[in-house]
């Protein structure tokens, strides 16, 4: 079973994008707030943009199964103030859970959390460990994004690491559920969204780990870096040497226990990097589909985005290496997907 462990709802239906511009003017020009009850989406326009975008790549490419989360983008967890943010996660996680009820075996729910930048953290953190706690026992999540920047571009936040994020990996570790650190918007006019602030967040947050001893006190905390890790792969070798000029412990007996890099890297050269530097066991399949890159990379005829392609090019894959990062490390990381899959694998013997 294929298990594409990072989609995003890009192409939910224009209602809620027109929800979420009427919630921040309306708090901007007043304070005052924005009903959820005011957001109207049927389950057909639901269908219609799942099955003319995700599903229909899906049966394109071969994938069986997407980790489904909020757009990462939209979260811009800087907007309003601490309601704003709730609300807004509730209103979106909501929404995937209606998509994971419509394709129970094609999608799996992964949760946006209402983080607030300043001096808002503390109790954001607190909220998001509730929602996180809602979006699993109520909703049938499996995880959740983590947002290492709240501030959206301007990092004013304290590191992952800091003991102010502790009452979440508690409720993660609780719940047995990991989390992908993943940034949202940039709001910085220096720093580019996608190509720049994603990748800038995955090497930052990795840079955090490195430092740290977060995982002494969390030992099953289990972190997903997305894009392949930004810069981590092509500088591990920077990464094992600080940790030794420091006198700390090997970098892979102490982090790789814990963090995962998914696949979402859109050439051939970068996943070989990726997939000889870290070991298959730490490497979950993932595409981003229909995500960051849309276009078709005229050197494949594919587009970027279909990593699974690109992975199948690769001759260094052993078969063992194959089985573990297209599906068997999902199970691992998101044990909360067992259900699913012997579901959908019953619903395969039956057809």
């Amino acid at each position: 079973m294929i298990i594409d462990c990072h989609g995003h709802f890009t192409t939910a239906p224009a209602a809620l994008g027109r929800w979420r511009e009427r919630q921040i003017r309306a708090f901007e020009d007043s304070g005052a707030r924005v009903s959820p009850d005011e957001l109207r989406i049927g389950d057909d326009e639901i269908r219609a943009a799942i099955e003319n975008g995700q599903l229909k790549l899906q049966r394109e490419r071969g994938t069986d199964l997407t980790l489904f989360s909020p757009g990462a983008g939209k979260m811009a967890h800087h907007y309003g103030d601490a309601e704003t943010s709730l609300v807004w996660s509730r209103v979106s996680n909501d929404l995937i859970a209606r998509v994971c009820g419509l394709f129970p075996d094609r999608f799996a729910g992964v949760c946006q959390l209402p983080q607030s930048p300043g001096d808002a953290l503390a109790a954001s953190v607190r909220a998001s460990a509730a929602e996180l706690e809602r979006c699993v026992t109520e909703l049938g999540f499996v995880g959740c994004l983590l947002n290492p920047d709240p501030s959206d571009g301007y990092w004013q936040a304290p590191p992952l690491t800091d003991r102010v994020y502790y009452p979440l990996y508690e409720k993660m570790v609780e719940l047995d559920v990991p989390a992908m650190v993943h940034v949202a918007m940039s709001r910085n006019p220096a720093v580019q969204g996608t190509c720049a602030h994603y990748l800038n967040g995955d090497t930052t947050a990795f840079m955090q780990l490195c430092l740290s001893d977060l995982f002494t006190d969390f030992p099953t905390l289990r972190l997903i870096l997305p894009h392949g890790g930004g810069a981590v792969p092509y500088h591990w070798g920077r990464y094992r040497g600080v940790r030794l000029d420091r006198g700390l412990p090997p970098l892979e007996e102490s982090l790789l226990g814990n963090v995962f890099f998914d696949t979402c890297v859109y050439h051939k050269r970068g996943l070989e990097l990726l997939t000889d530097v870290l070991p298959a066991a730490n490497v979950l399949f993932a595409s981003e589909m229909i995500g960051a890159v849309r276009a078709v990379d005229p050197e494949t005829g594919n587009r970027f985005d279909d990593t699974l392609a690109l992975l199948e090019s690769l001759d260094s894959l052993t078969p063992a290496d194959r089985r573990a990062i297209y599906g068997g490390n999902a199970l691992r990381v998101f044990p909360r997907l067992s259900g699913r899959v012997h579901h959908h694998e019953e619903q395969e013997a039956t057809r």
